[in-house]
Protein backbone atom coordinates (compact mmCIF):
# COMPACT_ATOMS: atom_id res chain seq x y z
CA UNK A 1 0.00 0.00 0.00
CA UNK A 2 1.81 3.45 -0.66
CA UNK A 3 1.28 5.90 2.31
CA UNK A 4 0.59 9.81 1.12
CA UNK A 5 2.14 12.46 2.13
CA UNK A 6 0.81 14.00 5.11
CA UNK A 7 -1.83 16.75 3.88
CA UNK A 8 -0.73 20.51 4.55
CA UNK A 9 -2.12 23.06 6.94
CA UNK A 10 -5.55 24.40 5.16
CA UNK A 11 -7.79 26.59 6.43
CA UNK A 12 -10.80 25.64 8.62
CA UNK A 13 -13.30 24.74 6.44
CA UNK A 14 -16.24 25.42 8.71
CA UNK A 15 -15.19 28.27 9.75
CA UNK A 16 -13.30 30.03 7.14
CA UNK A 17 -9.97 30.81 9.24
CA UNK A 18 -6.26 29.78 8.51
CA UNK A 19 -4.44 29.38 11.67
CA UNK A 20 -1.16 29.98 10.27
CA UNK A 21 -2.28 33.66 8.83
CA UNK A 22 -1.87 36.04 11.71
CA UNK A 23 -0.11 39.59 11.35
CA UNK A 24 1.65 39.16 8.29
CA UNK A 25 -1.48 38.95 5.97
CA UNK A 26 -2.36 42.77 7.30
CA UNK A 27 1.30 44.03 6.72
CA UNK A 28 0.84 42.17 3.15
CA UNK A 29 -2.55 44.21 2.59
CA UNK A 30 -1.13 47.72 3.05
CA UNK A 31 -3.33 48.49 5.79
CA UNK A 32 -6.39 48.10 3.86
CA UNK A 33 -7.98 45.95 6.97
CA UNK A 34 -7.07 48.59 9.17
CA UNK A 35 -8.21 52.13 7.73
CA UNK A 36 -10.70 50.81 4.65
CA UNK A 37 -8.84 52.50 2.54
CA UNK A 38 -5.49 52.33 0.45
CA UNK A 39 -4.38 50.52 -2.92
CA UNK A 40 -8.46 49.95 -3.89
CA UNK A 41 -9.36 53.52 -3.61
CA UNK A 42 -6.10 54.35 -6.12
CA UNK A 43 -6.87 51.99 -7.95
CA UNK A 44 -10.04 53.44 -8.62
CA UNK A 45 -8.84 56.98 -8.85
CA UNK A 46 -5.53 56.39 -11.15
CA UNK A 47 -7.50 55.17 -14.25
CA UNK A 48 -10.16 58.65 -13.91
CA UNK A 49 -7.28 60.78 -13.50
CA UNK A 50 -6.05 58.90 -16.21
CA UNK A 51 -9.10 59.50 -18.41
CA UNK A 52 -9.00 63.27 -17.70
CA UNK A 53 -5.51 63.98 -18.17
CA UNK A 54 -5.84 61.85 -21.66
CA UNK A 55 -8.60 64.33 -22.41
CA UNK A 56 -6.69 67.71 -21.41
CA UNK A 57 -3.67 66.49 -23.65
CA UNK A 58 -6.18 65.64 -26.83
CA UNK A 59 -7.83 69.07 -26.58
CA UNK A 60 -4.63 70.91 -26.22
CA UNK A 61 -3.19 68.66 -29.57
CA UNK A 62 -6.46 69.43 -31.32
CA UNK A 63 -6.05 73.32 -30.25
CA UNK A 64 -2.59 73.00 -31.44
CA UNK A 65 -3.50 72.08 -34.87
CA UNK A 66 -5.53 75.18 -35.47
CA UNK A 67 -2.97 77.78 -37.05
CA UNK A 68 -5.60 80.48 -36.54
CA UNK A 69 -5.66 79.87 -33.08
CA UNK A 70 -2.22 79.87 -32.44
CA UNK A 71 -1.79 82.97 -33.39
CA UNK A 72 -4.31 84.27 -31.67
CA UNK A 73 -2.80 82.84 -28.39
CA UNK A 74 0.21 84.23 -29.31
CA UNK A 75 -1.44 88.06 -29.90
CA UNK A 76 -3.18 87.60 -26.91
CA UNK A 77 0.05 86.45 -24.53
CA UNK A 78 2.30 89.40 -25.92
CA UNK A 79 -0.66 92.05 -25.44
CA UNK A 80 -0.68 91.03 -22.40
CA UNK A 81 3.26 90.75 -21.69
CA UNK A 82 2.35 94.66 -22.55
CA UNK A 83 -0.04 95.22 -20.49
CA UNK A 84 2.44 94.05 -17.69
CA UNK A 85 5.45 94.96 -18.78
CA UNK A 86 5.15 97.84 -21.18
CA UNK A 87 5.90 100.51 -18.43
CA UNK A 88 9.00 99.49 -17.81
CA UNK A 89 10.41 101.12 -21.60
CA UNK A 90 8.72 104.50 -20.51
CA UNK A 91 9.56 107.57 -17.60
CA UNK A 92 6.47 108.83 -18.13
CA UNK A 93 2.47 107.64 -16.54
CA UNK A 94 -0.01 108.05 -17.62
CA UNK A 95 -0.68 110.97 -15.51
CA UNK A 96 2.09 113.04 -16.29
CA UNK A 97 2.28 116.02 -18.30
CA UNK A 98 4.57 116.90 -20.47
CA UNK A 99 3.93 121.10 -21.23
CA UNK A 100 6.80 121.08 -23.68
CA UNK A 101 5.16 118.76 -25.65
CA UNK A 102 1.43 119.58 -25.92
CA UNK A 103 0.04 117.56 -29.01
CA UNK A 104 2.84 116.24 -30.53
CA UNK A 105 3.54 113.35 -33.20
CA UNK A 106 5.41 110.45 -32.24
CA UNK A 107 8.51 111.02 -31.49
CA UNK A 108 12.14 109.86 -29.79
CA UNK A 109 10.51 111.22 -26.19
CA UNK A 110 7.09 110.09 -26.82
CA UNK A 111 6.66 107.03 -28.70
CA UNK A 112 2.95 107.42 -29.72
CA UNK A 113 2.99 111.09 -29.36
CA UNK A 114 0.56 112.82 -26.82
CA UNK A 115 -2.34 114.20 -26.72
CA UNK A 116 -3.56 117.73 -26.36
CA UNK A 117 -3.58 117.61 -22.32
CA UNK A 118 0.44 116.58 -22.56
CA UNK A 119 0.53 113.02 -21.71
CA UNK A 120 2.00 110.69 -22.99
CA UNK A 121 0.12 108.27 -25.38
CA UNK A 122 2.32 105.09 -24.72
CA UNK A 123 1.82 105.09 -21.26
CA UNK A 124 -1.88 105.48 -21.51
CA UNK A 125 -2.35 102.96 -23.92
CA UNK A 126 -0.22 100.26 -21.37
CA UNK A 127 -2.69 101.42 -18.82
CA UNK A 128 -5.97 101.18 -20.93
CA UNK A 129 -5.01 97.91 -21.99
CA UNK A 130 -4.47 97.01 -18.45
CA UNK A 131 -7.62 98.43 -17.39
CA UNK A 132 -9.62 96.68 -20.48
CA UNK A 133 -7.72 93.69 -19.44
CA UNK A 134 -8.96 94.12 -16.07
CA UNK A 135 -12.65 94.46 -16.61
CA UNK A 136 -12.99 92.56 -19.66
CA UNK A 137 -11.87 89.30 -18.19
CA UNK A 138 -13.88 90.12 -15.18
CA UNK A 139 -17.15 90.65 -16.66
CA UNK A 140 -16.67 87.02 -18.70
CA UNK A 141 -15.62 85.56 -15.84
CA UNK A 142 -18.24 86.50 -13.39
CA UNK A 143 -21.77 86.07 -16.03
CA UNK A 144 -20.13 83.02 -16.95
CA UNK A 145 -19.92 81.83 -13.19
CA UNK A 146 -23.46 83.11 -12.57
CA UNK A 147 -25.53 81.79 -15.52
CA UNK A 148 -24.02 78.79 -14.93
CA UNK A 149 -24.95 77.77 -11.73
CA UNK A 150 -28.47 79.95 -11.98
CA UNK A 151 -28.99 78.12 -15.13
CA UNK A 152 -28.27 74.61 -14.05
CA UNK A 153 -29.99 74.97 -10.86
CA UNK A 154 -33.35 75.80 -12.56
CA UNK A 155 -32.67 72.75 -14.34
CA UNK A 156 -32.12 70.40 -11.45
CA UNK A 157 -34.63 70.93 -9.39
CA UNK A 158 -37.45 71.97 -11.57
CA UNK A 159 -41.31 72.93 -10.83
CA UNK A 160 -41.76 75.66 -8.59
CA UNK A 161 -38.02 76.83 -8.57
CA UNK A 162 -37.72 76.46 -12.22
CA UNK A 163 -40.53 78.87 -12.97
CA UNK A 164 -39.03 81.27 -10.64
CA UNK A 165 -36.04 81.49 -11.54
CA UNK A 166 -36.64 81.93 -15.69
CA UNK A 167 -39.51 85.02 -14.41
CA UNK A 168 -36.52 86.57 -12.63
CA UNK A 169 -34.05 85.98 -16.02
CA UNK A 170 -37.04 86.95 -17.96
CA UNK A 171 -38.10 90.38 -15.88
CA UNK A 172 -33.62 91.14 -16.26
CA UNK A 173 -33.77 90.74 -19.69
CA UNK A 174 -36.35 93.48 -20.40
CA UNK A 175 -34.84 95.79 -17.98
CA UNK A 176 -33.17 98.58 -19.80
CA UNK A 177 -29.73 98.13 -18.61
CA UNK A 178 -28.41 101.56 -20.73
CA UNK A 179 -30.42 103.45 -18.02
CA UNK A 180 -28.92 101.48 -14.44
CA UNK A 181 -25.52 102.17 -16.23
CA UNK A 182 -26.00 105.61 -16.96
CA UNK A 183 -27.53 106.28 -13.29
CA UNK A 184 -24.56 104.39 -11.84
CA UNK A 185 -21.75 106.14 -13.73
CA UNK A 186 -23.40 109.50 -12.71
CA UNK A 187 -23.78 108.95 -9.37
CA UNK A 188 -19.81 106.71 -9.01
CA UNK A 189 -18.08 109.45 -11.27
CA UNK A 190 -16.87 106.35 -14.15
CA UNK A 191 -15.21 104.21 -11.54
CA UNK A 192 -14.08 100.74 -13.23
CA UNK A 193 -15.12 98.81 -9.97
CA UNK A 194 -18.51 100.20 -10.52
CA UNK A 195 -18.41 99.22 -14.05
CA UNK A 196 -17.51 95.67 -13.56
CA UNK A 197 -20.29 95.00 -11.13
CA UNK A 198 -23.32 96.60 -13.27
CA UNK A 199 -21.75 94.83 -16.12
CA UNK A 200 -21.43 91.90 -14.55
CA UNK A 201 -24.93 91.65 -12.87
CA UNK A 202 -26.47 92.85 -16.52
CA UNK A 203 -25.14 90.32 -18.94
CA UNK A 204 -25.73 86.86 -17.12
CA UNK A 205 -29.08 86.35 -17.88
CA UNK A 206 -29.12 85.34 -21.80
CA UNK A 207 -26.46 82.58 -21.34
CA UNK A 208 -28.00 81.45 -17.91
CA UNK A 209 -31.10 81.00 -20.55
CA UNK A 210 -29.29 78.81 -23.30
CA UNK A 211 -27.61 76.70 -19.95
CA UNK A 212 -31.02 76.31 -18.59
CA UNK A 213 -32.29 74.42 -21.60
CA UNK A 214 -29.07 72.84 -22.54
CA UNK A 215 -28.76 71.27 -18.65
CA UNK A 216 -32.48 69.78 -18.65
CA UNK A 217 -31.59 67.42 -20.73
CA UNK A 218 -28.24 66.51 -18.63
CA UNK A 219 -30.77 66.47 -15.30
CA UNK A 220 -32.42 62.62 -16.89
CA UNK A 221 -29.39 60.85 -17.21
CA UNK A 222 -28.34 58.15 -15.00
CA UNK A 223 -25.02 59.61 -12.74
CA UNK A 224 -27.49 62.47 -12.09
CA UNK A 225 -30.15 60.09 -10.54
CA UNK A 226 -27.15 57.84 -8.82
CA UNK A 227 -25.80 61.24 -7.15
CA UNK A 228 -29.10 62.11 -5.99
CA UNK A 229 -30.21 58.67 -4.53
CA UNK A 230 -26.78 58.53 -2.44
CA UNK A 231 -27.78 61.93 -0.98
CA UNK A 232 -25.65 64.48 -2.47
CA UNK A 233 -26.40 67.73 -1.92
CA UNK A 234 -27.79 69.76 -5.00
CA UNK A 235 -24.73 72.36 -5.35
CA UNK A 236 -22.55 69.30 -5.42
CA UNK A 237 -24.40 67.48 -7.88
CA UNK A 238 -24.68 70.67 -10.33
CA UNK A 239 -20.63 71.13 -9.83
CA UNK A 240 -19.49 67.73 -10.40
CA UNK A 241 -22.02 66.35 -12.59
CA UNK A 242 -24.03 68.89 -14.88
CA UNK A 243 -21.29 71.52 -14.98
CA UNK A 244 -18.59 69.50 -16.36
CA UNK A 245 -20.42 68.45 -19.31
CA UNK A 246 -21.22 72.15 -20.57
CA UNK A 247 -17.99 72.82 -20.14
CA UNK A 248 -17.49 73.47 -23.65
CA UNK A 249 -20.34 75.72 -23.92
CA UNK A 250 -18.78 77.94 -20.67
CA UNK A 251 -15.17 77.81 -22.09
CA UNK A 252 -16.16 79.25 -25.48
CA UNK A 253 -18.17 81.64 -23.72
CA UNK A 254 -15.82 83.31 -21.19
CA UNK A 255 -13.87 83.45 -24.71
CA UNK A 256 -16.13 85.73 -26.51
CA UNK A 257 -17.30 87.20 -23.31
CA UNK A 258 -13.60 88.90 -23.11
CA UNK A 259 -14.66 90.32 -26.39
CA UNK A 260 -18.27 91.35 -25.85
CA UNK A 261 -17.51 93.43 -22.65
CA UNK A 262 -14.26 95.48 -24.46
CA UNK A 263 -16.76 96.64 -26.97
CA UNK A 264 -19.41 97.22 -24.97
CA UNK A 265 -16.99 99.47 -22.40
CA UNK A 266 -15.89 100.67 -25.92
CA UNK A 267 -19.76 101.83 -27.08
CA UNK A 268 -20.04 103.42 -23.05
CA UNK A 269 -16.95 105.16 -23.39
CA UNK A 270 -18.38 106.51 -25.99
CA UNK A 271 -21.44 107.71 -25.01
CA UNK A 272 -19.59 109.39 -22.19
CA UNK A 273 -20.87 106.25 -19.45
CA UNK A 274 -17.42 104.40 -19.21
CA UNK A 275 -14.48 105.05 -17.36
CA UNK A 276 -13.53 108.70 -17.01
CA UNK A 277 -10.51 110.41 -16.52
CA UNK A 278 -7.82 110.33 -14.86
CA UNK A 279 -8.18 106.90 -15.18
CA UNK A 280 -8.52 105.45 -18.90
CA UNK A 281 -9.19 102.28 -21.09
CA UNK A 282 -8.63 101.52 -24.46
CA UNK A 283 -12.22 102.45 -24.94
CA UNK A 284 -11.56 106.35 -23.06
CA UNK A 285 -8.95 106.77 -25.51
CA UNK A 286 -10.92 106.08 -28.16
CA UNK A 287 -13.41 108.41 -27.47
CA UNK A 288 -10.71 111.24 -26.95
CA UNK A 289 -8.87 110.33 -30.29
CA UNK A 290 -11.96 110.40 -32.12
CA UNK A 291 -12.74 113.85 -31.53
CA UNK A 292 -9.15 114.70 -32.66
CA UNK A 293 -8.93 111.97 -35.56
CA UNK A 294 -7.94 114.83 -38.38
CA UNK A 295 -5.80 116.90 -36.39
CA UNK A 296 -4.15 114.28 -34.19
CA UNK A 297 -5.03 111.00 -36.01
CA UNK A 298 -1.97 108.96 -34.02
CA UNK A 299 -4.38 109.41 -30.88
CA UNK A 300 -7.01 107.32 -32.12
CA UNK A 301 -5.20 104.70 -34.47
CA UNK A 302 -2.79 103.65 -31.94
CA UNK A 303 -5.51 102.50 -29.12
CA UNK A 304 -7.64 101.18 -32.42
CA UNK A 305 -4.80 98.94 -33.34
CA UNK A 306 -4.22 97.51 -30.01
CA UNK A 307 -8.14 97.00 -29.22
CA UNK A 308 -8.50 95.36 -32.81
CA UNK A 309 -5.79 92.89 -31.98
CA UNK A 310 -7.51 92.30 -28.49
CA UNK A 311 -10.72 91.52 -30.06
CA UNK A 312 -9.17 89.20 -33.32
CA UNK A 313 -7.20 87.69 -31.15
CA UNK A 314 -10.00 86.43 -28.40
CA UNK A 315 -12.06 85.47 -31.28
CA UNK A 316 -9.52 83.33 -32.80
CA UNK A 317 -9.39 81.37 -29.73
CA UNK A 318 -12.68 81.05 -29.20
CA UNK A 319 -12.98 79.56 -32.76
CA UNK A 320 -9.88 77.41 -31.77
CA UNK A 321 -11.54 76.16 -28.25
CA UNK A 322 -14.85 75.68 -30.18
CA UNK A 323 -13.27 72.87 -32.89
CA UNK A 324 -10.92 71.73 -30.24
CA UNK A 325 -13.68 70.83 -27.52
CA UNK A 326 -16.25 69.56 -30.42
CA UNK A 327 -15.67 66.54 -31.62
CA UNK A 328 -17.99 66.87 -34.49
CA UNK A 329 -15.61 70.08 -35.98
CA UNK A 330 -13.12 69.92 -38.43
CA UNK A 331 -10.53 69.93 -36.27
CA UNK A 332 -11.61 67.08 -33.67
CA UNK A 333 -12.35 64.91 -36.73
CA UNK A 334 -8.81 65.38 -37.89
CA UNK A 335 -7.53 64.44 -34.07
Amino acid sequence: MTTLPPEPNRPDRASGHDPTATAPIMSETGGLLADGVGPIEDSLETPIARRRTGRVALIAKRFARNRSALVGLVIFVLLVAFALFGGLFTSWSYTDTDFLAIGFPPSSGHWLGTNDAGNDLYAQVVHGLQRSLIIALSVSLGTTVIAAFVGALAAYFGGWVQRVILGIIYLLLVVPTFLILALISNKTGGDWRWLIVVLTLTGWMMLARIIHSMAQSIRERDYVSAAKYLGEPPLTIVARHILPNLASLLVINFALGVVATVLAETGLSFLGLGVKVPDVTLGALLQSGAGALFASPWLFYFPAAVLTLLTVSMALIADGLRDALDPTSGSGARA
